[in-house]
Formats: C-alpha cells, structure tokens, sequence
C-alpha cells in the first residue's frame, strides 16, 4: 500500500518560484530517462532536441477565467471572496467561497457597481457552494472587469502582467488556473517545433477543484479526485491516431492533457477517439499508460497527486531522485517554476 508519505520531499520554501521569468524559454529543462534514471540540465528552448519528427506535441488550450471575485453580502456588507471552479449549467458555478461559513443558502452577494449579483443556491461536502449568478449583459464581459487571476495560494507577489498566467495558445475559456507546464513555450518556439516535422495538437481540460486539494489520507486509493470537463475533436484524434500509425510519440504537455489522453485511451480500450465529457481519473504508480508516450511538466508539490502521476510514468524512486537532483541544483518549482522532460 502507498501511502502520502511515500512521496514526501524536503522543499526548500526559495525554491517556490513567486513570479515568471521575463522570457518564457529561458527557464531550465531537467531530462528524466524513465528507463535508467539518468537526468540532464538543460534550458527549456531545448526541448526541441528532445522532439523528433513524427511526433505529435499534445497541448490543453484552455484559457484561465478571472476567477477570483471580491463581494460583499447584501444583507450586512460582509466581506465575501469567491473562486469560481467551474459551470455546472447556464448560470450556475461551484465555487468555493471564503469565509464558507457567512455563505448560508439564500445568501445574496453582490460585486463591484452591483450589475453582478449571485444567490447560494448549495451546499457542497467539500466546503465549496453551487450559487447562481444575476446580472444583465455578457456575463465574460463582466467577469472580466470585475474578476481576478486566480494564483494558486503558494504565490504571494502580486502578478503584473496577467498574460504570463495563459498560455500563447489559450483559446477555450473555463479554467480556475493555469495548465502551467505550457507556460514555457512561445509561439516562435512551437513554430520551430512544427518545422522539425511535429505536429501540434490541441485538446482542453478545464482545470478546476483538484489543483487546490491537498491529499489528506493516509493511503492514497483514498482520496477522491474531482472532475474536470475534457474535450478531444474529431480532427485532432485523427491526428493522433494518423502520429501512432506512423511510429511516432505522442508527447503530452502538461499533467491536464496526460489525464485527459489516459481518460479517452482508458474508457475506449487503448484506442484515441474523440470525446467530451467529465474525468476524474486518478493517476497512481502501478497505472498502465495507454496513450502517452513521454511529456512535459513542472516541478510539484510533495505529496501531491501530480507528482504521483509523474511517478506512475517514471517509477517513485527515479522521480524523487530527479526531484532531489533538481532542488541540489536550485530549480524553480511550481506553477512559475522550471521544467522536466520525462521520457
């Protein structure tokens, strides 16, 4: 049995990376060879070495919302914070609300000028709300105005240029943060990828709930993932499919479009189809990977599902050596940190 504890690391608060550097590719690149453990130090504009042709680069396109609302309660003026997690039907959001406890059902919260209103409508296990937005005009319009980017709670400085939170090629609003393992590239970068022969394709998961939930149990066949709406297209499984035909890899970007690719390749047997829908799958040592061959990603926290589904590709001990590896060599963790190839 694992445990929590087996993915336990020392991590050095300096390494929590507060804000982006000025240039997206200058970060760093540690290279994991999940067969031997060997690493390399590399800069992260060299992750075009680590692509050959016939590859395809598989990225999560979605774009983060200004999810982070400041409000007050009409009835008392109570100051109320909500993180919008992600649209459950027309206006209704799960949110989690802080403090929770001001929150009751039938709570009116009204922000900014008032042309943006919403009522509690539930309460959910996990402390969250499902409330139901009034306003009138262009609800995005409005959230963009009046919201706020939602840095995860690690991040203390404040973020000057919103942009460095979305990647280049964010296009599907719906996220509660950043896939931020593509963070690092630039569109000049992917344009030298594509002429290597790579083909670049897209998928979005809406990352939601599960990227601010710490694992609190013991043994980790415990813990409850939430789910996050994925959608493949028709015409980028047919490119994926067209790249394993021909021998190549499918490279992943990023933990969200892992788990989006192992959810389609798990409920269709291996094969790649397009799809949407909800996933809660839960990426644990011990995992047989169907879709993806190798791929990109930042540094995680201990403890965290992320890095035991990094783990499930690479094997624990080789992961948290690397790990080691990286925090001796003063890499940058998290969502503005460096990066690793794992291959």
């Amino acid at each position: 049995m694992l445990t929590t504890e087996d993915f336990d690391f020392h991590l050095p608060e300096e390494l929590i990376a507060q804000t982006p550097l000025a240039d997206r590719t200058s970060s760093r690149l540690l290279v994991l060879n999940r067969q031997t453990g060997a690493v390399e130090d590399k800069h992260f504009y060299d992750i075009i070495d680590e692509l050959q042709p016939g590859d395809a680069l598989v990225m999560n396109d979605t774009r983060v919302l200004p999810a982070r609302l400041h409000g007050e309660k009409v009835e008392t003026g109570a100051h109320l914070e909500l993180l919008l997690l992600k649209n459950t039907q027309n206006d209704e959001w799960e949110t989690l609300i802080k403090p929770a406890k001001r929150a009751k059902v039938g709570t009116v919260i009204r922000f900014g000028d008032g042309r943006l209103q919403a009522v509690v409508k539930e309460e959910l296990d996990h402390g969250g709300r499902i409330i139901e937005f009034q306003y009138e005009g262009i609800f995005l319009e409005i959230l963009e105005s009046l919201g706020e980017m939602p840095l995860p709670p690690y991040i203390k400085e404040r973020l000057e240029d919103p942009d460095r939170y979305q990647t280049v090629y964010a296009k599907e609003n719906g996220s509660a943060a950043a896939p931020t393992a593509g963070l690092h590239f630039t569109e000049e970068l992917l344009a030298k990828i594509q002429e290597k022969g790579v083909e670049l394709v897209y998928l979005t998961l809406h990352v939601g709930l599960g990227t601010f939930r710490p694992v609190s149990v013991e043994n980790i066949a415990d813990h409850e993932m939430h789910s996050e709406f994925y959608r493949l297209s028709e015409e980028a499984a047919q490119k994926l499919n067209e790249v394993k035909a021909n021998g190549g890899r499918i490279v992943a970007v990023g933990t969200t479009s892992i788990r989006t690719l192992e959810t389609i390749g798990t409920k269709f047997a291996g094969k790649i189809q397009a799809d949407s829908g909800w996933t809660n799958i839960f990426i644990t040592p011990g995992y047989e990977f169907k879709v993806v061959d190798a791929f990109s990603t930042n540094f995680h926290l201990p403890k965290s599902t992320l890095v035991m589904l990094v783990s499930a590709f690479a094997g624990r001990e080789k992961v948290l050596a690397a790990y080691q590896h990286a925090i001796e060599q003063n890499y940058r963790f998290f969502s503005f940190g460096d990066a690793m190839f794992v291959k």
